[in-house]
Order: C-alpha cells, then sequence, then structure tokens
C-alpha cells in the first residue's frame, strides 16, 4: 500500500488514542468508575492507562516506531478490554451513558477492528496471511 495513504491512516488511528489519553487526566473520574473494582488503584491506573493511550498513538503515528507501537497497541486494547466487560456486565454507566447490550456488542467489535488495525501497522497482520 502506497506510504503516504499508510501515514493518513495512522494519523487516524493514533490521533484519538492520544486525545482519549489526555482525557485520562482531564476527567479522570469517568475512567476511575469503569475501573473493576477487583483492581487496586483506580486513579493509578486510570492515569497509567492516559500515558499508555498517548504513547500508543504517538508511536503508530511516527513510521520509526509503528511496528512496536502496533504491537504494544493490540496487547494494550487486549489489556483495557476488562473494563469495558465489567462495565458491561455491571450496567456502570460512562460518562453518564449507559449502554445497551447492543451497545456494548458494538464496542466489543471496533475493539476487535482496533486490535486488528494495530495488528495491521506492525506488520504482524501481513505475516499471519502468508
Amino acid at each position: 500500500m502506497n506510504s503516504i495513504i499508510i501515514h493518513i491512516l495512522a494519523l487516524g488511528y493514533g490521533v484519538p488514542f492520544i486525545l482519549v489519553g489526555i482525557e485520562h487526566f482531564r476527567s479522570p473520574q469517568k475512567f476511575v468508575d469503569i475501573v473493576p473494582n477487583y483492581l487496586p488503584f483506580a486513579l493509578f491506573l486510570v492515569y497509567l492507562t492516559g500515558i499508555m493511550e498517548i504513547a500508543g498513538g504517538l508511536g503508530i503515528i511516527y513510521p520509526e516506531t509503528r511496528i512496536m507501537a502496533g504491537r504494544f497497541m493490540a496487547l494494550f486494547l487486549l489489556a483495557v478490554y476488562p473494563a469495558n466487560f465489567y462495565m458491561w456486565t455491571n450496567g456502570i454507566p460512562f460518562n453518564g451513558t449507559k449502554l445497551t447490550t447492543n451497545g456494548h456488542l458494538v464496542r466489543l467489535f471496533v475493539q476487535f477492528l482496533l486490535i486488528i488495525a494495530a495488528l495491521g501497522f506492525s506488520g504482524d497482520l501481513q505475516k499471519l496471511r502468508k
């Protein structure tokens, strides 16, 4: 694929992660609310995952770090899904909005697509196809 297109796609993938990561610091409580109660130090985890989202988004944008960032983001997205699942199974609203079952299924599907995209940016998806 044309490298210009890949750079544009990487920008489109990375910027939302950076913005959401920043939001972890601007409005942490909405993220604290969805941290599963079996995990300690919820606020610390929110800040940590915010840093990780910013770093991952930047890493995807920069070609020099894209391979490792893609792998990192795939693992990161798997690691944070329990918060989404906890929100779903406990009926916890996010930022005042309680998702329906269909809303959670869409969110799960989007999470899956984000993981696939991250593996595409890392080059690992192409290796699986061979």
